[in-house]
């Protein structure tokens, strides 16, 4: 499962840019309108103009527009922001909606969004927001407080609306509206996430119209109402997801005039494409992939330190709250000793070095080193490091010996042998597979790799033993921390819950609801390592690897992106919007550089961006399993 971008914390759930579309010349209208757009952008930041609303949607550069294309490696699984866990939607879903905060580009501080300002009472118990009062949806309307409030409150009484990121509002007691600018939260108790709340705003005179929250997909009314950069106004599954500039967005609109991300299946095709110059940006190369693309004239990879994990996850038993068991796990798995053996077999050093070739850290805690606050590590002495003769004596103390085939059996005479969930779109899955087949076939244990397209399915019905599972994490890691409490468990064997693999433990839930009613920074730190400790010992999730971001974009069609962190940070999946908003097109003499259409005069651009998804578990689920649920 991948995200904590499951949304912008995670799972708890986690962009691309690209060029004018080839065979296209801009003549002599196609330049005037860009100049009368520069002059009409001039006029609105002077104040002595209106900004337009957005025109209606068109194809990508019919106009002899810049086309930005990306590939990324994730389909989409709703426009929906109650209901979107993978990276890739929650990552569009932050183009499309405001929060009330945000993350700054450079060191992930947070910084206002809808919110300009706010306080705590002495208490802790009530939060004060200040909405801006200069943000407008892309439909004119007026933003106001009365959209937040009616937005958590749907998420407290709604449990289907609070699918993707109930965890935020499940200490609020009640939450009130008393004037347009002013949005005011009571808490039951303190909560530590009050200024890192991962939740896209919603109009409130769209949203109250829509009835059954479960079904509505949010894509089918184009172009769809929001306050982010762009506005969404075309979608095909498993083909494209179209986006255009907002011009009412506060901070201003984007310098690209169109943002498409095409899906691309298989990775190889996606990096041809970024070749010949169809796509402008891909994110999730492999190693090998990166480096044949570095010392290309016209392209830029980028390789930095990920805000993502990848972790082997064990079925713990699948349960619901209501207590009722489902699904097929191997009941050998419920043995820690088990657990720890099949870690223990686990070389991390010789993944990090032949499947990331380099481009990754050895795996300790579940956050990344790239989040120094709340990074951990375990002690020398609890430490599940390379030992396969350890690992051999506590499968003989688990009951499970050798027979004279070699293999590991149980005293019913079951052999040893387990089902492995992988994302048949990610290769590294499907690499670290093969070593995990050889070394647990070693001690005995048979092993099935089980690659599939959709691994949501299987994961949610608990029909899995072991697991691929990873997340992006945000600078606040609340979510991906909050995917193991028991609280997150499904209501009942029907439901979907917010778990990540079924994850129920008393001492790390009273350790869960320390840090979330702990105000000072260096507590609260303290008490997510003790939680990341509580999880390593538990033994039902392993950090393997933190692999490297691994993108590109092409320098002739994008001038910049930016990353995040500034320093060393990634493109696509940002805990923002910052990459596709501050995207620069590339412009040479009176035509952008690509030379396939004209039409860009100084900073302005018409262009278009294809969203490529190849395949890959980071832009899964922010659950990946059920992907990156972000």
């Amino acid at each position: 499962m991948s995200t904590g971008e499951r949304r912008g914390s995670g799972p708890a759930r986690p962009a691309r840019p690209r060029g004018r579309r080839p065979g296209r010349t801009a003549g002599s209208n196609a330049l005037r309108r860009a100049v009368g757009a520069a002059a009409a952008a001039l006029l609105v930041t002077a104040g002595l103009a209106t900004p337009l609303a957005p025109a209606p949607p068109r194809a990508a550069a019919a106009d002899g527009g810049r086309v930005l294309t990306a590939a990324v490696a994730q389909s989409v699984d709703s426009f929906n922001p109650f209901l979107a866990t993978r990276l890739v939607s929650t990552s569009v879903l932050r183009l499309m909606y405001e929060y009330l905060t945000g993350y700054d580009p450079g060191d992930g501080h947070v910084v206002p969004g809808l919110a300009t300002k706010w306080s705590p009472s002495a208490d802790g118990l009530t939060w004060t927001y200040t909405i801006r009062s200069d943000a407008t949806w892309s439909d004119g309307r007026k933003i106001t407080a009365e959209d937040a409030a009616w937005t958590f409150r749907t998420m407290m009484t709604d449990e289907t609306a609070g699918t993707a990121n109930g965890s935020f509002v499940g200490n609020f007691k009640k939450v009130s509206a008393p004037d347009p600018t002013r949005l005011v939260i009571e808490l039951d108790e303190p909560q530590a996430t009050m200024t890192a709340l991962d939740v896209p705003i919603v109009p409130k005179h769209v949203w109250e119209k829509v009835g059954d929250i479960g079904k509505f997909t949010g894509d089918k009314n184009l172009p769809v109402v929001g306050s982010g950069p762009y506005v969404l106004t075309d979608y095909r599954a498993d083909s494209h997801v179209r986006l255009k500039a907002n011009p009412r967005f506060w901070r201003g609109a984007p310098k690209f005039e169109e943002l498409v991300f095409k899906y691309y299946k298989d990775g190889d095709a996606a990096v041809a494409a970024l070749r010949k110059g169809e796509v402008s940006f891909v994110s999730n190369l492999t190693p090998a992939q990166a480096e044949a693309l570095q010392g290309h004239e016209d392209i830029k990879v980028n390789d930095a330190p990920g805000r993502r994990f990848h972790a082997l996850a064990t079925n713990p038993g699948a349960r619901a709250k209501d207590g009722t068991r489902f699904g097929d796990g191997d009941p050998s798995l419920l043995d820690r000793r088990v657990r720890q053996a099949l870690f223990l077999a686990v070389d991390r050093k010789t993944l990090v070095d032949r499947v990331f070739q380099g481009h990754a850290v050895e795996g300790a805690g579940y956050l990344p080193p790239r989040f120094s606050p709340y990074f951990w590590k375990p002690s020398a002495d609890q430490e599940l490091a390379h030992d396969p003769a350890r690992a051999a004596r506590l499968l003989d103390r688990a009951g499970y010996r050798r027979n004279a085939d070699g293999k590991r059996v149980g005293k019913d005479g079951k052999p040893l042998s387990y089902r492995l969930l992988c994302h048949a779109t990610d290769p590294n899955d499907k690499a670290v597979g093969q070593y995990l087949t050889e070394w647990w076939g070693d001690l005995g244990i048979g092993v099935e790799l089980n690659c599939l397209d959709n691994v949501s399915d299987p994961w949610l019905a608990g029909t899995y033993d072991l697991a691929f599972d990873g997340w992006s994490v945000n600078p606040d890691p609340d979510f991906v921390l909050s995917i193991h409490t028991c609280a997150a468990l499904p209501a009942t064997k029907e439901d979907t819950g917010t778990t990540d693999n079924f994850i129920c433990d008393r001492q790390y839930d009273e350790l869960y609801a320390r840090q979330l009613a702990e105000y000072d920074p260096d507590r609260r730190a303290e008490l997510v390592k003790r939680m990341q400790s509580r999880l390593y010992d538990l033994g039902y999730m392993n950090v393997m690897a933190y692999p490297n971001v691994l993108e590109a974009y092409r320098t002739d069609q994008v001038a910049s992106l930016r990353t995040m962190p500034e320093n060393g940070g990634n493109i696509f999946g940002q805990d923002g919007y910052w990459s596709w908003w501050s995207a620069v097109p590339a412009v040479t003499g009176d035509g952008p550089a690509d030379g396939n259409s004209a039409g860009a005069v100084i900073g302005v651009v018409a262009g278009a961006v294809v969203l490529v998804g190849a395949a890959a578990f980071l832009v899964l689920r922010r659950r990946s399993t059920a992907d990156d649920r972000e």
